[in-house]
């Protein structure tokens, strides 16, 4: 890690501001992450302050005129899991069912829809088998230990979820790309996307949606991942440009799922100083679904990663992804004209065609 998160943008303190920061431009929903930690510091535990917390969220958002989009796992996990397998550990499968009907029997009333997991897949691979993100294994049998945990904890959590609040949307978000294969790379590139993407997909089978997260290519020649070709333009994060990613990814997740689950953009975005990249990124990228809704792909909307500037796990603060930019001394925010440019799309419900 380059640098330690702080008191990161202090969103748990300055949340009714930042949120209404976003209702002025014109964006119409807010996807937010509740902490597992937080509400369950030890097992069986559970906080009512911090459930009231994350429902004051929810009703910040309502107040707005927004939508809460509220997610129950994006990367980290309570201690106590942590020390008792985390996600190698069947067990943890049926622990995250109980937290999940608790989230939403506390705000489910007051969400639009409820994201169990956020890319699952990316966890299973940089944790269990790249050694990047925790626990730092290198072990092709650990991610596909990870890998059937966080399905089976997908699936047990919709269940529970349903049971508490039958009316609520639910499903599960997924980090994909526009997989190319170069000459000779078709069988490998079909080798890592059925891992990294399709069974993931596949076990979508009776969720209410599927999220999409998506954000460049990449290129598979027969050795696999060849990396950026020489000369194209790179973001901050080191992607290639290439928001039109967006279309193909959609594309393949609705014919993976056999176009009976709804599609949602739940990320698409770019890491850039230069804000007027971030506005040519995301007509683009809501371009290239367009595409893809002209052929009947059901896709019923787009959330841009991310609102803020904000701590990108092991990379730290020099991503910046946000619509919004904090001054990391102050907190001082300021919204960047590619917050105002997403929010006249979104009130006019206007689809660039590029």
């Amino acid at each position: 890690m380059v640098e330690p998160s702080g008191v990161g943008c202090d969103h748990v303190h300055r949340y009714p501001d930042d949120i209404a920061l976003l209702a002025e431009a014109g964006l119409e929903c807010y996807r937010f992450s509740v902490e597992w930690s937080r509400i369950e510091p030890e097992e069986g535990r559970f906080s009512a302050r911090w459930l009231d917390h994350y429902r004051s969220m929810a009703a910040c958002c309502a107040s707005h005129g927004m939508l809460a989009v509220p997610t129950l796992h994006h990367f980290t996990n309570p201690r106590w899991i942590a020390r008792t397998g985390a996600w190698e550990e069947p067990r943890t499968a049926l622990r995250f069912a109980r937290f999940s009907a608790t989230v939403a029997e506390a705000l489910g009333d007051l969400a639009a829809l409820i994201i169990t997991i956020n890319e699952p897949n990316i966890v299973a691979l940089l944790g269990y088998e790249n050694g990047v993100f925790p626990p730092g294994k290198r072990d092709r049998a650990a991610r596909l230990r990870a890998t059937n945990t966080f399905i089976d904890a997908h699936r047990r959590a919709v269940g529970a979820i349903r049971a508490a609040r039958p009316h609520l949307p639910v499903g599960m978000a997924l980090a994909m790309a526009d997989w190319q294969a170069l000459p000779g790379g078709e069988s490998e590139l079909e080798q890592t996307r059925k891992l990294r993407e399709d069974v993931f997909l596949e076990a979508t089978e009776g969720d209410d949606f599927v999220g999409v997260n998506t954000y460049t290519r990449h290129r598979i020649g027969p050795s696999g991942w060849t990396g950026n070709e020489p000369g194209v333009e790179l973001t901050a994060a080191g992607y290639e440009f290439w928001p039109q990613a967006l279309e193909a990814s959609l594309r393949h997740a609705w014919r993976v799922t056999g176009g009976r689950r709804p599609l949602i953009v739940t990320e698409s975005g770019i890491a850039t100083d230069d804000d007027a990249r971030r506005v040519e990124y995301i007509d683009r990228a809501i371009a290239s679904m367009r595409r893809a809704m002209d052929d009947s792909v059901d896709v019923r909307g787009y959330l841009y990663w991310s609102a803020l500037d904000n701590f990108e796990w092991t990379h730290g603060y020099a991503q910046r992804f946000g619509l919004i930019a904090v001054d990391r001394e102050t907190q001082e925010r300021t919204v960047k004209p590619s917050c105002a440019h997403l929010g006249k799309i979104a009130r006019s419900s206007a689809l660039v065609s590029r």
